[in-house]
């Protein structure tokens, strides 16, 4: 799978909320394994493309 089979999973999985794309992290964690796409791939689709990760289990990003 390369980066744009990556973007458009991300994509998909993405929700609206408040007028801005978020990905909850549980999502995040669920897509790298069911994907098999590295979490750190994950995050900086988020940040590059203004996906924001919300929910965070580790209490990273609020």
């Amino acid at each position: 799978m390369n980066a744009e089979e990556y973007g458009k999973i991300i994509e998909e999985s993405s929700i609206e909320q408040n007028g801005r794309k978020v990905l909850p992290c549980a999502k995040a964690f669920d897509l790298s394994g069911r994907y098999g796409i590295p979490r750190k791939d994950i995050g900086a689709y988020c940040t590059d493309n203004g996906i924001k990760i919300i929910m965070c289990q580790l209490g990273c990003f609020d």
